[in-house]
């Protein structure tokens, strides 16, 4: 089964919902052994990079995350979940992150007026074309989907990138993809029908993805 991490921040029941939609097994769980033993672990979270990663110091989460990754199981990170796969955050000071991922986070910092912090509501997303991808196997290029954040994962390397937004002149990564670990930035179970095949495209990647020995 699939455990979907819960650090105490933000609110679980969509995410879980989004999940029994496309008919994936879940349960709820902040204990190590827990996570340690998992098919695959979802890492969701709404709120600041700091109090995310105090909260899985305190549960012990922090190291058994890290081999659940390192041992080739699937691994995905929702809005501040992607963002706790890298390196380190600037939010509200300096912060360590899982590491799993290179990658810094920062604060939006946009020039334009047209652009505003958060960065709120529908954002076209655009997959980055790859043979190996497949969070966005299921979705149609420049899908819509539901973003509300401050922060963003930058620094990330070009071959990890799995889609893109435009702001601000530029574009951001919306999501990453490396082997067995995915993030995205958005809101899949905000994002209606697009949501949920980004979803059901991780469930597909469970089921498929070898397990390294």
């Amino acid at each position: 089964m699939i455990a979907v991490v819960d650090m105490g921040i933000g609110n679980l029941q969509s995410v879980l919902e989004a999940f029994r939609r496309v008919g994936a097994a879940t349960f709820v769980t902040s204990s190590a052994e827990e996570v340690t033993r998992a098919e695959a672990v979802v890492l969701p979270g709404v709120g600041a990079f700091g109090d995310g990663m105090e909260s899985l110091r305190e549960k012990g989460l922090v190291e058994p995350l890290r081999r659940h990754a390192a041992d080739g199981r699937p691994l995905f990170g929702i809005c501040l979940g992607m963002q706790l796969l890298a390196e380190e955050s600037e939010e509200h000071g300096r912060h360590a992150g899982l590491g799993i991922l290179p990658g810094r986070v920062v604060r939006l910092a946009p020039t334009s007026r047209t652009c505003r912090v958060p960065n709120m509501g529908w954002c076209d997303v655009h997959p980055v074309p790859r043979p190996d991808g497949k969070l966005f196997a299921r979705v149609p290029h420049g899908e819509a989907f539901y973003f509300a954040h401050s922060y963003h994962v930058s620094g990330a390397r070009p071959e990890h990138v799995a889609a893109m937004i435009e702001y601000d002149g530029g574009t951001l990564a919306a999501a990453l993809e490396h082997d067995n670990i995915f993030g995205i930035q958005f809101h899949p179970e905000k994002s209606q029908d697009a949501g949920l095949e980004v979803v059901a495209a991780f469930i597909d990647a469970v089921r498929t993805l070898p397990v390294r020995a």
